[in-house]
């Protein structure tokens, strides 16, 4: 029998939505009955809607969609502006204040404090511009990654951005795939680092060669049913299929998400990922579906895969290439983009609006966004480096960080998100600089990737992380309080792996000691040159947790308290204002 949730989205789903939201927004949150707001505000999720945790009901959460992370000129701008005037809550964050944005892991940005009766004038302002927040959430197929730098690459080596732009106009725009079993990701890497993650996507192409009829060619191999979260993380499985062409990789990846659409778990919400359906079909049944009835070709099996050449967020040595986008980076055309430190991925609207200043007055105006929540700076003229370089902006959002702001990822955590367990953000920040301030590094580490979920949904990609931490509660000194899960030694590319668990439920306060002393034992303990995931790869797994030994330092967290209890982390009152926009507001 089909889920509660299955049913609302079979009576309306998708573009269709929009009517009734505006409509509602139109006559004010109260004119959604109490008993349908659970039915529409799931409905709500597939345009970019969400509404933010208990105490929060008054205000959503926007989610916007742009493919492969490509902001045109004017495009930022418009964000910041709507962030500005639109997205400010009742209580100041004690490190960002009011109004700002915040950078996901695809590429793409988050809105928060948004009142139902703005969404039609935010909408205006933004797709005056060209932003939608069009199946940015819900069942349906995500924002689609790929490698930001796709077309400007020095070393692409297989054209990406046609294909790119082709499943958003062709494929995510079709309403009759966008009532899908769960949310649905697809990504696409022509580079060699591997930075859309592919493996951990629904359906991936990656970067291969294969000789056909005689001559060697580059195309895509396709693999399927990556994902995190739930304590049960999938590398995707390799669908043994290689295409050579656009169209035919286009053909594939319609066709599983059709194959998909049709046949996946429609029953069970918990087993509806796409993950659980290749566990059980198995590639061979998918793959013998889809050469059947979903395609009009014959499956080419896979080719060489250039995995060997991934260094993306793979744990190898700076020398082997590109980990991240950070940094001043050669393109093809003999312009350069160069890559912000954005620490957490939340920057204010006042910054975003001067980001969008510099690349208008240094470059094309373009931002691309990467997959680590970070922001490019595109086409620069060699003879503006050194001038953009000397942005005021640039020494805070710089391209030049410690191996600990630059390695860092954060979700949303209790902030906003009704499934998190902990606070994330403003901790994680305070985090980066108690270890900037307390822990040296040795000279040739310029990043260690620290990745906060606050929740084991795993928005923030722990998983991946050298050492990924999971938001947890426990008891300290007979009191509930904010804890995480400790793991070490997460990675993607030639060798993926998840991290290993090494301290479950450690008291918020004691966690930056336990990466302290974990860090400074890699730092005495490794090999020239090694890496901190080929260190941990290198000692067993009860050394290594003996060396993370969580204890209380001088730094102060301030968030032990059991936040999830509360209606907003950083608020002194027990109960939260109350929304009082009857009509959309105006920015004065």
């Amino acid at each position: 029998m089909a889920s509660k949730k299955e049913q609302w989205k079979d009576e309306l789903y998708g573009d269709a939505v929009r009517e009734k939201l505006e409509a509602f927004a139109e006559a004010g949150l109260d004119s959604i009955p109490d008993e349908e707001r659970d039915e529409w505000f799931t409905r709500f999720k597939f345009w970019g809607v969400f509404q933010q945790r208990t105490g929060q009901e008054s205000y959503f959460m926007m989610r916007l969609a742009n493919a492969d992370g490509i902001l045109e000129p004017g495009q930022l701008r418009a964000i910041a502006e709507v962030a500005r005037d639109y997205a400010t809550g009742p209580v100041e964050n004690p490190e960002y204040g009011n109004g700002w944005l915040d950078l996901t892991t695809r590429q793409s940005i988050q809105l928060h404090w948004i009142e139902l009766e703005d969404i039609p004038e935010i909408w205006e302002k933004l797709e005056a511009v060209g932003v939608s927040s069009r199946s940015a959430g819900g069942d349906t197929m995500r924002n689609i990654t790929g490698c930001p730098v796709a077309g400007k690459d020095t070393h692409e080596l297989v054209a990406s951005r046609p294909l790119l732009d082709r499943f958003q106009e062709e494929l995510r725009d079709d309403d009759t795939l966008s009532n899908m079993p769960r949310k649905f990701n697809i990504s696409v890497t022509g580079c060699r680092e591997g930075c859309a993650q592919d493996s951990i996507n629904d359906v991936g192409l990656e970067p291969a060669r294969k000789e056909i009829d005689g001559e060697e060619v580059t195309g895509f191999n396709v693999c399927v049913g990556g994902g995190l979260g739930s304590r049960k993380p999938r590398v995707a499985r390799d669908l043994d299929v290689f295409v050579a062409d656009e169209e035919r990789a286009y053909e594939v990846v319609r066709g599983f998400v059709q194959l998909y659409h049709d046949h996946g778990n429609r029953d069970v919400r918990a087993r509806a990922r796409s993950r659980y359906f290749v566990d059980e079909w198995g590639t061979e049944k998918i793959r013998d579906l889809l050469a059947s009835e979903y395609v009009d070709f014959e499956l080419e099996p896979a080719g060489e895969n250039i995995r060997e050449e991934y260094t993306y967020n793979a744990g190898r040595p700076q020398t082997a290439g590109k980990s991240d986008h950070v940094g001043v980076h050669e393109q093809a055309d003999g312009r350069y983009y160069v890559g912000l430190n954005v620490a957490v991925g939340r920057i204010t609207a006042a910054d975003a609006l001067e980001l969008a200043d510099i690349a208008d007055k240094y470059g094309s105006g373009e931002i691309r966004l990467t997959r680590r929540q970070n922001p490019l700076v595109m086409d620069v003229p060699e003879a503006a480096l050194d001038d953009l370089l000397a942005e005021p902006l640039l020494s805070k959002h710089t391209p030049e960080p410690n191996p600990f702001q630059r390695g860092s990822v954060a979700c949303t955590g209790t902030e906003f998100c009704s499934l998190a367990l902990t606070e994330t953000k403003v901790r994680m920040a305070r985090m980066l600089r108690w270890l900037r301030d307390n822990v040296d590094v040795p000279d040739d580490v310029r990043q260690l990737k620290i990745h906060f979920s606050g929740c084991t949904a795993d928005c923030g990609q722990a998983n991946t992380a050298d050492i990924g931490l999971f938001g947890m509660r426990a008891q300290k000194d007979g009191e509930m309080v904010e804890a995480m899960d400790i793991g070490v030694g997460g990675g993607i590319g030639e060798d993926p792996s998840f991290v290993e668990w090494i301290h479950q439920r450690v008291p918020a306060d004691e966690v930056p000691g336990a990466i302290a002393s974990l860090v400074e034992a890699f730092a005495d303990r490794r090999d020239e040159g090694q890496t901190f995931r080929e260190w941990v790869d290198s000692e067993s797994p009860e050394a290594v947790s003996d060396y993370c030994e969580p204890t209380e330092t001088d730094f102060e967290d301030p968030y032990m308290h059991d936040a999830k209890q509360s209606w907003y982390p950083f608020a002194d009152t027990d109960e939260p204002p109350e929304s009082t926009a009857t009509e959309p507001l105006t920015s004065d």
